[in-house]
């Protein structure tokens, strides 16, 4: 009775195989080709739907004079999608597509891609549609059901691109310097009345008067640094320069005791150069004087100082320029005074920018609006100094990050291109700019934008989220990682990773509804339905717009 069986079981096993050499018998015995989907629930990435299929054709399954067209068609609720078609032919037949033995079978992988649509969102399913030929038949085979499709949870990506914010220079105590010069006769230590009388004499008074009424101007110190020229002996001009020296502070020093400011002993750091040989130098090198080149170079060749100075009283009586204007400019005290200034307080700065900001600086200006903790009175602030100083891209910027964080995005990107205009290579600007791009789904020219921008952490981040908008899951983790958010865990559960996005979920402390949302699937990922579930309520329960959504999500398939 054994024996009778196995040799029924053979022959069926016979009938069939021969039988798979005709179309009707090959579709029959599709499932023996094994066919397999990955993913397995068709999925969005990068604008673009993927798919992968492989199989194995069995011995004897594929008729030496068969050819089959499989065409995957991705099908929703009044529309479809064809994938390429991939041919395959038996081993005689008349044809250029892939060669399947029949004695052998052989196995194939196909991938391709088509757009996603947004009508193909969670109703859609994949079935593969397979014509095939026989010499004069053509049979259409049945549809044969491959997957369903399509997830869209990269389309969950959060809108929390980083905008960045143009710094101020504020500074509340300024550091000034006040230069002055003062000209001797020759062989002379004494201040000449007219040098006490020039422009810049006057000025230095006046800020000796200021500083002596004026809490907020004080004197730092002043350093003289005293000339001779270098005609005269070098014992003799190293005096001269001590003496030139003291006779400027004295000068300056009978100004002080006008306004009554005791300056004290370390104000004053006096310095003697003796002879000024560099300094003849270079007004040689700049004067009109046509052997200027060579007299220098004859000058230079004398090692010893006093015959260099010999020579340089003989070269003056030759030339005029030399006698008249090249060696008195170098008979001289340099005066530098410095001082500082100390700025408005914030209450003023606060009570200015909002009553008067055309009386502030733009640095000033710029430093008042982080003294406010309101946006709007901080965009306020910004565009007034976008309109006070307007040459100065930092008001245009800031007014900008303040408009898009009012949901103003039109305003914002208004108030960028300006900035734009006035320095294209500004990378917070750039930075800026970019966001607002990939927030219009304009994926490329954010990405130009932001590879321009640099590497700052906002920079970075914001290269993250077009990465998961370009299905670049791996960069997109590498360039938010500074970052704690849901864009993060949705980028590592998209890489395939539940557990670790699970983890930045929960360490984010974000209490939203799209947080849970995300967890949810994370949940749903592991297999863990009770967490899918709780976690879903819970995103419901914060935002109920979501349940449309949440009732055809294919990541939720399966879960009560």
């Amino acid at each position: 009775m054994l024996q009778s069986n196995s040799t029924f079981i053979a022959i069926a096993v016979a009938i069939f195989l021969a039988g798979c050499a005709g179309l009707g018998s090959m579709e029959k015995a599709l499932d023996t080709v094994g066919l397999s989907v990955q993913p397995e629930t068709l999925i969005l990435k990068g604008g673009n739907v993927d798919v992968t299929i492989t199989g194995n054709f069995p011995a004897k399954y594929f008729g030496k004079k068969v050819i089959l067209e499989a065409t995957p068609v991705l099908v929703w609720e009044g529309g479809e999608a064809a994938f390429d078609t991939e041919g395959f032919q038996g081993e005689d037949a008349a044809g250029n597509y892939s060669v399947i033995s029949y004695e052998v079978g052989k196995s194939f992988t196909y991938n391709s891609s088509i757009p996603y649509d947004a009508a193909m969102e969670d109703g859609a399913h994949l079935e593969l549609r397979i014509r095939g030929k026989k010499g004069d038949s053509v049979v259409d085979f049945e549809p044969y059901f491959l997957c369903k499709g399509v997830i869209t949870t990269p389309k969950l990506v959060q809108p929390d691109d980083k905008f960045m914010i143009t710094a101020d220079n504020f500074k509340r105590t300024m550091d000034y310097t006040h230069n002055d010069e003062i000209n001797y006769d020759y062989n002379s230590s004494v201040v000449k009345s007219s040098e006490l009388r020039t422009d810049e004499w006057a000025s230095m008074k006046e800020l000796f008067t200021l500083a002596a009424t004026a809490d907020s101007v004080a004197l730092s110190r002043v350093t003289i640094d005293a000339y001779a020229s270098p005609e005269g002996e070098i014992s003799l001009n190293k005096d001269l320069a001590t003496d030139r020296a003291n006779s400027a502070h004295r000068s300056l020093q009978r100004e002080l005791r006008r306004v009554k400011i005791n300056s004290g002993d370390d104000f004053a750091n006096l310095v003697s150069h003796g002879e000024d040989w560099e300094g003849f130098k270079e007004l040689m090198k700049a004067s009109d004087i046509s052997d200027k080149d060579l007299i220098i170079r004859v000058l230079e060749m004398y090692a010893d100082k006093n015959k260099r100075e010999e020579e340089i009283r003989n070269i003056a009586k030759t030339y005029s320029e030399i006698e008249d204007r090249i060696l008195p400019s170098l008979r001289r005290s340099m005066i530098a005074l410095d001082y500082t200034v100390e700025g408005y307080t914030d209450e003023e700065l606060i009570d200015l920018s909002m009553s008067a900001p055309e009386t502030l600086t733009v640095e000033e200006l710029l430093y008042s609006a982080t003294l406010f903790d309101s946006v709007n009175d901080k965009y306020t602030i910004y565009a007034s100094c976008a309109e006070v100083h307007a040459d100065d891209l930092r008001g245009h910027n800031n007014s900008g990050v303040c408009l898009m964080e009012m949901g103003r995005r039109n305003q914002a990107k208004k108030a960028f291109n300006k900035a734009n205009s006035l320095d294209a290579n500004n990378k917070a600007v750039l930075n800026n700019l970019g966001a607002i791009a990939r927030q219009e789904g304009k994926i490329d020219d954010a990405e130009a934008l932001l590879n321009k921008a640099g590497s700052s952490s906002e920079t970075s981040y914001n290269k993250g989220l077009v990465a998961i908008n370009l299905g670049n899951y791996g960069s997109a983790i590498s360039n938010m990682s500074g970052y704690t958010s849901v864009n993060l865990a949705l980028a590592k559960l998209l890489k395939g990773d539940a557990k670790g996005a699970k983890t930045t979920l929960q360490n984010s402390n974000d209490e939203s509804a799209i947080a849970s949302y995300v967890l949810a699937i994370c949940c749903a990922r592991l297999d863990d339905n009770a967490g899918a579930k709780a976690n879903l309520d819970a995103a419901l329960t914060k935002d109920s717009s979501l349940e449309a959504k949440a009732k055809a999500d294919l990541e939720f398939d399966g879960i009560e």
